[in-house]
């Protein structure tokens, strides 16, 4: 029988191996081993509460979670468990973006907006979804055994952009209850992103994006620099690299014909501007993905 004891031994182990994905499978009324002390995020983290309340600090700051409501922790931050009620009951999840990268594509850097627009490091609130939330935590475990499903790893996946997706519209929106002005600063990103994966294979300058959105190119990379993390062109480059690596690991589209589709004027200068970004020429990062030997250009 899997007993709460189990899948917080489990949930445990994953913490402690640093696996990609981390959850509880369920509703559990106690905090894991690994989390009772201080433990270093390097994931995105979601702690629903279902009932009763816990004590936690973050960063050495203290916080109090209740029923209804739900912890949102960012990267890069230290957590730990303190006080919980006898009737507690919550669920967990951790999980890095890294592995649906290439599947949310441009949009990813919205996940920066949990590190880079808030006073403190994590939120604590009501969304009102968290029954939903709790639904995918559980839906999620369900992969936990996916080695005879050759369809697991991508349901899993697809389970995570939907989840990143959700989480990104409930930030955005208290964000916009909270502050108009970062509502504004965060509706302009939008915009920005939508615009660039709509011309990033072949408009490249700042300019292009700025006067599409009315603002100086100047005030639109820094905006887009405190929202993610990245310039305008860093950002288009991104989505250049991106779409590159899917055509070169998925296709059998020669390199000159995928210079053409970004309007390089021909393969070399691809070549470079993808080595420059990669650490790898097209044909190396071609046969690395294919597991072939590399024979050179």
């Amino acid at each position: 029988m899997d007993t709460q004891e189990a899948r917080l031994m489990r949930l445990n182990q994953s913490l402690v191996e640093r696996r990609d994905i981390c959850c509880s499978e369920g509703t559990v009324d106690t905090f894991p081993p690994v989390l009772q002390k201080t433990f270093r995020m390097d994931y995105l983290g979601l702690i629903v509460c279902e009932q009763g309340s816990f004590q936690f600090t973050l960063d050495r700051k203290p916080f109090t979670a209740k029923a209804g409501e739900t912890v949102f922790l960012s990267e890069d931050t230290e957590f730990c468990a303190g006080t919980c009620t006898e009737d507690l009951r919550v669920d967990f999840l951790f999980y890095r973006v890294d592995p649906i990268r290439e599947l949310l594509g441009s949009s990813v850097v919205a996940m920066h907006l949990y590190a880079t627009l808030t006073p403190e490091p994590c939120y604590v609130w009501s969304t009102g979804e968290e029954e939903d939330i709790a639904r995918y935590i559980l839906l999620l475990s369900r992969y936990r055994h996916s080695t005879d499903n050759p369809f697991g790893n991508h349901e899993r996946k697809l389970l995570l952009l939907s989840l990143t997706y959700r989480l990104c519209a409930i930030y955005s929106r208290r964000l916009m209850e909270e502050n108009q002005a970062a509502g504004h600063k965060i509706d302009t990103f939008i915009q920005l992103i939508r615009l660039i994966e709509k011309y990033y294979k072949q408009e490249r300058g700042v300019a292009f994006y700025a006067d599409k959105l009315c603002l100086s190119p100047k005030y639109l990379s820094a905006l887009s620099k405190s929202v993610c993390g990245y310039t305008v062109q860093e950002l288009v480059f991104r989505a250049i690299i991106r779409r590159s690596m899917l055509l070169l690991k998925n296709s059998n589209k020669p390199v000159q014909e995928i210079a053409d589709e970004f309007h390089f004027p021909n393969a070399s200068a691809f070549g470079t501007f993808f080595k420059k970004e990669t650490g790898l020429s097209p044909l190396h990062y071609r046969c690395a993905e294919e597991n072939m030997p590399f024979e050179g250009e």
